[in-house]
């Protein structure tokens, strides 16, 4: 069985305006075209007839880019929400706490999920370890997720890609099957 035979759900991950501003989240962002290829897959998705889900942040701090009074709550333009795809807002780092997100995907049958979105190892990881141990199919698509530099506990710099891969790697095979957008592409036909 191909994995559009599956009907899997496809799971756009805090694909927000806010991570355009690379400073304020570390700096030396990965995969700059993340967004654009969300956009391609999501038109797949929608040329296929596949459920979509637009999962977003809201930050509860009032000076978070994320936090809804502020722009970088907004969807990035790449992903703008058709009027019947669902929007399911969230204030933590997994798309399934506080949300309706399992109760949508139980009520539609489905059990395998396509994850893309940013930030890799912060929502994007949380949400697909949680699909992970919930049971679902998961797919996560490395080109389709991108992070930022971060600095480590004794104030070490890491560089955003190696951020990237290491958590693409603590992932596979255990919580998820990690392809990139050319792999999705040719599971689909």
């Amino acid at each position: 069985m191909n994995l559009r035979e599956k009907k899997p759900a496809l799971i756009l991950v805090d694909v927000q305006k806010a991570f355009l501003d690379e400073d304020y989240w570390g700096g030396n962002r990965n995969n700059k075209n993340a967004e654009i290829i969300c956009g391609k897959i999501l038109k797949k998705w929608r040329e296929l007839n596949l459920p979509i889900f637009h999962i977003r942040h809201s930050s509860t701090h009032p000076n978070s880019k994320l936090n809804r009074k502020n722009s970088g709550f907004e969807f990035n333009e790449n992903v703008l929400p058709k009027e019947n795809e669902p929007i399911i807002t969230k204030n933590v780092n997994s798309a399934f706490i506080g949300t309706d997100l399992k109760e949508r995907l139980e009520n539609l049958g489905i059990t395998t999920l396509v994850i893309v979105g940013i930030t890799t190892n912060h929502c994007v990881s949380t949400t697909t370890r949680m699909a992970g141990n919930f049971g679902y199919e998961t797919y996560l698509i490395s080109d389709a997720t991108a992070t930022f530099d971060r600095i480590g506990i004794n104030g070490e710099k890491y560089d955003s890609e190696t951020i990237h891969l290491t958590t693409l790697a603590n992932l596979n095979e255990e919580f998820a099957t990690v392809w990139n957008f050319e792999k999705l592409q040719a599971e689909l036909k």
